[in-house]
């Protein structure tokens, strides 16, 4: 049988591998829950940078904002403990793209934390979401794999 770590791989597009750090637990001696939102966020910021994705925002003069995270905890998190953070692309929008996170802890080798987010394709001058263009449709679904939407 696979451990949660092999089937967080095979299901998530990326897979970011971060350290608990001593001062992500608080007062309660668990990990905060705010730790899971940055952790999710940097797993995000992860894929947008991929240069297939990131040149073409550029290109387009237009860059993601969040307009959305949820998270569901499902156990504890301690200090020392290693976490890996999957993200995929779940479903576009007309602007925007909605992504599926989960954090494996290895200590535990189960699913700690679930999430999604929504992220927007923005036009920062114009200060407005803009259309998601077919070329970076393409270019995500080519890096990432076949999404619905």
């Amino acid at each position: 049988m696979p451990n949660a770590i092999d089937t967080l791989v095979a299901q998530y597009a990326s897979v970011l591998v971060l350290p608990v750090l001593w001062g992500d637990m608080d007062a309660f001696q668990h990990v905060n829950n705010t730790a899971s939102i940055r952790w999710f966020e940097s797993s995000r910021v992860r894929l947008i940078e991929h240069p297939a994705i990131s040149d073409i925002l550029k290109a387009q003069g237009t860059a993601p904002i969040l307009a959305s995270v949820c998270c569901c905890y499902r156990r504890q998190l301690r200090y020392p403990d290693t976490v890996h953070i999957g993200s995929r692309v779940a479903k576009f929008g007309n602007t925007s793209v909605n992504l599926e996170h989960a954090i494996v802890s290895e200590e535990q080798d189960c699913v700690a934390s679930e999430g999604h987010s929504v992220i927007v394709c923005f036009d920062y001058d114009m200060q407005r979401p803009t259309r998601i263009s077919e070329e970076l449709r393409a270019a995500i679904e080519q890096t990432y794999g076949p999404v619905s939407g």
